[in-house]
């Protein structure tokens, strides 16, 4: 009985830890890429490139 009664008060005490752990970055968003002025951003090379008109 006693090991039983440890395994549960063991099991309570780490049960905040994992849920925390898996977690983390629930909910956090992407952040959007801004470029400068003048540029635009390709998402085939993924960087800022000079538009032209």
């Amino acid at each position: 009985m006693k090991i039983k009664t440890a395994a549960i008060v063991l099991a309570m005490t780490l049960a905040p830890t994992l849920s925390f752990a898996a977690g983390c970055n629930y909910g956090a968003e992407q952040q959007a890429m801004s470029c400068a002025a003048g540029t635009s951003y390709d998402s085939a090379t993924n960087t800022c490139v000079p538009t032209t008109s």
